[in-house]
């Protein structure tokens, strides 16, 4: 089991005194967020990729690429990389590149974006979001696979004899997570292919996501990938805490009230009651969090959102030591304990190369009438 944070990099004011970060210390605080992360013994850092104000994280292979300098354990993500309107070529060139610099320590979550102006800034139409995750997703495949590629779409020039560069790190390409809160279509998509499905359930019911993730269980065996629950699953998550309960309530309600996303909305206390947003002590949040396998079953990665609505750096970083400290160990505990054994650990770098060097050497033996 995978447990992190993600970061969606936005720039709010902090409703307690007013004070809002510049870009430059936004984007410096991200970095020292995930510095952070790997020092409390977290497994996961992923960005999230914005091309519009209040959000600074618009280069995230360049953010990664500087945090994987300094870290050495930690695995470099996005929540999410938009395949709607990057390039697949560009895709396919800059997570080859990062994964050569961090050894490996990468994967990437694929999203269509939900900011309907993004779209026409990259020449590309809002209308098409599924046509161009399907097609675009399907090309980079190709190009981390295939060392020369021949291609003709919709949506691009076609390509003639095209090599991506660098080449993916050992040939194994990074692995990937599809991304959604809605659409079935990315789920069906993530299934045909055998990859990661993510529900980021931060907003949503419970319900809703019990619904999308039965959907890509039920597709990823009847694509053959292995059975239902095998299929590899990630969730999203929101916590604050303290240890004192009442001290957490107190201390997050301003930024609930006045956060971009959801405040001036229901109540804390009805958010906290219909979504996974937990307030409260170390205990609170592993008893929810532990709630998540019973609506999704068993999974493979468990990502927070942690450092959003104007909470100040030193808040957040106080936040993921008692994450490290307190919560992550008994979750990973007790999750890994309830885990079967034929349900598989979330994929990376080295368990993928061993198991393609296993495919190439059972091919081998097929040729050789072994």
């Amino acid at each position: 089991m995978q447990f992190g944070i993600f970061t969606v990099g936005d720039v709010t004011t902090d409703p307690t005194n007013g004070t809002e970060p510049t870009e430059q210390e936004r984007i410096k605080a991200m970095v020292r967020i995930a510095l952070k992360a790997e020092e409390v013994g977290l497994d996961v850092f992923a960005t999230g990729e914005h091309h519009n104000p209040p959000f600074v994280p618009s280069s995230p292979t360049t953010m990664l690429g500087y945090i994987a300098a300094q870290t050495s354990k930690l695995i470099l993500s996005t929540s999410t990389t938009l395949i709607t309107t990057n390039d697949p070529v560009k895709i396919a060139e800059d997570f080859a590149m990062l994964q050569h610099l961090a050894d490996g320590r990468v994967d990437l979550m694929m999203g269509r974006g939900n900011t309907g102006p993004v779209y026409p800034w990259f020449g590309q139409d809002i209308r098409q979001g599924i046509p161009l995750a399907v097609e675009n997703y399907a090309l980079l495949r190709r190009l981390w696979r295939e060392d020369v590629v021949d291609w003709e779409g919709k949506f691009r020039t076609p390509l003639q004899g095209f090599t991506s560069t660098p080449r993916p790190l050992d040939g194994v390409p990074p692995f990937v997570w599809h991304g959604s809160i809605r659409s079935p279509e990315i789920a069906e998509q993530a299934a045909y292919y055998g990859d990661g499905f993510f529900a980021n359930h931060i907003f949503w019911p419970t319900s809703h996501f019990q619904q999308l993730i039965a959907f890509y269980r039920q597709r990823f065996e009847h694509y053959g990938h292995g059975s239902a629950d095998q299929a590899i699953v990630g969730l999203g998550g929101q916590a604050f805490i303290r240890p004192r309960s009442q001290d957490a309530w107190n201390e997050f309600r301003p930024y609930f009230d006045n956060a971009p996303v959801y405040g001036h909305g229901p109540s804390l206390e009805e958010f906290t009651s219909q979504t996974p947003l937990t307030v409260g002590s170390p205990q609170e949040v592993i008893e929810k969090t532990l709630t998540f396998r019973e609506h999704f079953g068993d999974y493979q990665r468990q990502l927070f959102l942690m450092d959003h609505a104007g909470l100040p750096l030193k808040t957040v970083l106080e936040q993921l030591d008692l994450l490290g400290s307190e919560v992550i160990p008994l979750l990973r505990k007790e999750l890994d304990a309830m885990r079967p054994a034929h349900v598989p650990d979330a994929p990376t770098h080295e368990s993928l190369k061993a198991a393609a060097s296993a495919a190439a050497s059972a091919s081998a033996s097929v040729e050789a009438g072994v």
